[in-house]
């Protein structure tokens, strides 16, 4: 690990970080053996596509199965998986399988990489961050093998299972299923109980956080004993899944919903729901969705998951710390205070940071969208929230957009993965608060 530069922030080394796995995917799915019709893929399509992996966004110029070759997609599918674990986690795994010494300032780059509460053990979660991969992906691809075996065949179902299993465990939202007409998502499956259920499981794991899963892991179904942010998480996540499912259901019976039997209708509602918590894959037709539809969609996708997780967006967390902080401001309470604890004012200052600064970016993105081309501003916001929160979710105009639209989306996906606030930080470098405070006046607000 001596590569790592010591005039570096930890903040910078991973924004570097991801620019140079970024870079290194977009030259190699520039190779023609990558692509189907073995020719150069344009620079700017391989990187759209290399961030999106990079970013387990799930946005694509150009439909997966369509266009790139096996190759193609084994390169799509590594970045997933590094994308999605963290690039500091697979290197420190490697560096303890080789037996090397993991320095101070390594550990220290991890902790800010996953987002860990505090540094200590921070390599043992690293060894259980993989092993886990390990287990949800291979159980997850064994399953849906059931599913594409007596389809597609052996081998290629077996690529199937596993390509969508990383693909859902890491929330990347890439899929294979332009077999059966581009950008086709798991449409097929709208119905299929097993394929459903595997995929929606994957997300959700893959989306509440590597702490939490540490955490249930020491404790198991002790739920008194768990942390803080455990119970948070848990309790954020269920609520936003079961209520954005009710909502689905009931909004898009005479829409999106209508003609299919109960059983699909609730099965599509459960899994809209899930995968807008930045999985990206979709079993209706994410552009037919009613105003409603699309409006609370992006709140999900704006949600996300959890810090230190697969997932993107402002996390289930600062929804959390928001809610908390407004309740306590009306009931006029002295401190923020959930489950018996009281919360730092660190958490409030950093959860309306960290909200505004993606609303901000998602509403300048919209702007410069609706600016570069004649969208409507549902769909130019979509997009904007689907990029930002690294859903990959997209009403059909990510394929269309022109070259200015492509560089603001990459952006989005980019500070979106790494943290809009990491990225702001990166920016800032080493600078040190200065000694003296300027003096306080009052002002008015509301």
């Amino acid at each position: 690990m001596n590569w790592i530069s010591k005039k570096m922030t930890q903040t910078q080394m991973i924004a570097v970080g991801y620019i140079g796995i970024i870079l290194m995917g977009s030259l190699l799915l520039m190779l023609p053996v990558s692509s189907r019709a073995h020719q150069v893929t344009p620079f700017l399509d391989t990187l759209f596509t290399a961030t999106s992996a990079s970013c387990v966004t799930g946005l694509v110029v150009v439909d997966t199965w369509t266009h790139w070759s096996f190759w193609g997609q084994l390169i799509i599918l590594i970045l997933i998986q590094i994308g999605g674990m963290g690039f500091m986690t697979l290197g420190v795994y490697v560096a303890i399988l080789l037996r090397r010494r993991i320095g101070l300032r390594v550990r220290g780059i991890l902790q800010e990489s996953i987002n860990n509460l505090q540094i200590g053990g921070i390599v043992r979660l690293a060894k259980r961050i993989i092993q886990g991969m390990l287990v949800f992906e291979g159980v997850g691809a064994v399953l849906l093998m059931f599913r594409f075996i007596p389809r597609f065949g052996l081998w290629r179902g077996i690529w199937y299972g596993i390509f969508h299993s990383v693909s859902a465990f890491c929330n990347g939202g890439f899929d294979l299923m332009g077999v059966a007409g581009p950008y086709q998502s798991l449409v097929e499956y709208s119905g299929d109980w097993l394929v459903n259920l595997v995929i929606m499981e994957l997300i959700v794991i893959g989306g509440i956080g590597f702490f939490v899963w540490d955490d249930i892991y020491e404790h198991r179904f002790q739920i008194r004993r768990y942390s803080l942010h455990t119970k948070i998480v848990l309790s954020a996540t269920l609520f936003l899944l079961i209520g954005g499912a009710v909502f689905f259901f009931f909004a898009e019976q005479g829409n999106t919903l209508a003609g299919k039997p109960l059983s699909e209708q609730i099965w599509c509602a459960l899994f809209q729901s899930v995968t807008a918590r930045t999985a990206g894959f979709n079993t209706i037709d994410t552009g037919a969705l009613t105003e409603g539809g699309k409006f609370v969609t992006m709140f999900l996708m704006f949600v996300g998951g959890s810090p230190g997780s697969t997932a993107g967006g402002i996390k289930t967390t600062t929804l959390v710390v928001l809610y908390v902080c407004v309740r306590a401001n009306i009931k006029q309470e002295k401190g923020y205070n959930i489950f018996d604890r009281r919360l730092e004012d660190d958490a409030v200052r950093k959860a309306c940071t960290v909200t505004c600064t993606n609303l901000f970016l998602a509403i300048v993105a919209t702007v410069i969208l609706l600016t570069a081309q004649p969208f409507s501003l549902s769909d130019a916001m979509f997009e904007a929230m689907s990029a930002i929160g690294t859903v990959g979710m997209t009403t059909g105009i990510t394929r269309d957009v022109c070259t200015v639209s492509r560089i603001v989306l990459i952006f989005l996906m980019y500070c979106g993965r790494i943290g809009s606030l990491t990225f702001a930080l990166s920016l800032r470098g080493n600078k040190h608060e200065p000694p003296v405070k300027q003096p306080a006046q009052q002002i008015m607000i509301g």
